[in-house]
């Protein structure tokens, strides 16, 4: 049975496109060419009305979308080991392994995360982000370990992407970046776009953007680099690369915001732990994942040189 949600426009958001509005709210996790397609078919109404795909919203309007049932599955389940850190009928908390990508794009058809979801929990995953992302409810970047959550039915999902969208999930990474931080803690605000430049990267501007803040501590320094945990309040696409780069310390071994180091391959970031209320017990849980092999070899190399505790 299709899942209906409801929205009021804030004033803040009055003259803006409903498409793009809606796009940029992470309980709903559907893109805009997506929207536009459930405008067309009448799946969004405005005040109990169909609206055309452009429509420029005003402050009070009252939105109801009916998110499309689950598309047929055509990928094929594929029987690749995952390190499950918790599972129940609602959810799963993944340990995702450095390298391994998410869900299928058209240069990664096979070995996905989500091929091997599909073997573990089979037609067990929600449908809201359609055939490619089942059970999807947030992602983490290809050379990024560490953890994240699947949801296995539709009001797990609503329930799990509400709460990214009112910043009460916890996420909390540890990275190395290169430099020597002048502030042992701090805190980077400062919106997140595309690059105009080059539209398969991000950047920080005030151009097409939307609000991201990150939280950071210095756990140790070295001559050249410094070992650090970070915050997400938000999450936007690549948000702790990007704002680390804005700052001048490009996380090392990002090859896409700074530059790539042969001892390690892509960015040493790790998503050491998450938080969050559970769908259905409503008690807060949180999972932490240790740093693995990849991320301590770096540290030690490092180590080698001068190491300051901090």
């Amino acid at each position: 049975m299709p899942e209906r949600m409801t929205f009021q426009v804030p004033d803040a958001a009055a003259g803006e496109r409903l498409d793009k509005w809606l796009a940029s709210l992470e309980s709903v996790s559907l893109t805009r060419s997506v929207l536009q397609t459930q405008m067309e078919q009448e799946n969004v109404l405005v005040n109990g009305r169909p609206i055309t795909k452009n429509y420029r919203q005003r402050a009070g309007d009252f939105v109801e979308l009916t998110l499309p049932d689950p598309e047929p599955l055509e990928l094929v389940p594929e029987n690749i080991p995952l390190d499950i850190v918790y599972e129940d009928d609602d959810l799963l908390v993944v340990n995702k392994p450095k390298g391994m990508v998410v869900h299928p794009a058209p240069s990664h058809r096979t070995g996905t995360l989500v091929h091997a979801l599909l073997y573990h929990c089979g037609d067990r995953l929600s449908g809201i982000n359609g055939v490619i992302r089942p059970g999807i409810v947030h992602r983490i970047d290809r050379f990024t370990s560490g953890l994240l959550m699947v949801a296995k039915n539709d009001t797990a999902h609503q329930a799990l992407s509400a709460q990214i969208q009112t910043h009460s999930f916890t996420r909390e990474y540890q990275a190395v970046a290169m430099g020597r931080f002048h502030d042992l803690e701090g805190t980077i605000s400062a919106p997140i776009g595309r690059d105009p430049a080059n539209r398969k990267k991000m950047c920080v501007t005030e151009k097409n953007s939307k609000p991201a803040v990150t939280h950071y501590t210095v756990l140790t320094s070295y001559d050249r680099a410094a070992h650090l945990r970070l915050r997400l309040e938000t999450g936007r696409t690549h948000q702790i690369r990007v704002h680390l780069a804005y700052l001048g310390y490009p996380i090392l071994g990002d090859d896409v915001y700074g530059k790539a180091d042969p001892g390690i391959e892509g960015q040493c970031l790790h998503a050491a732990k998450i938080g969050f209320v559970h769908p259905t017990t409503k008690e807060y849980l949180e999972f932490e994942s240790a740093l693995p092999d990849y991320f301590i070899k770096v540290l030690r190399r490092l180590g080698a040189g001068t190491g300051e505790q901090v």
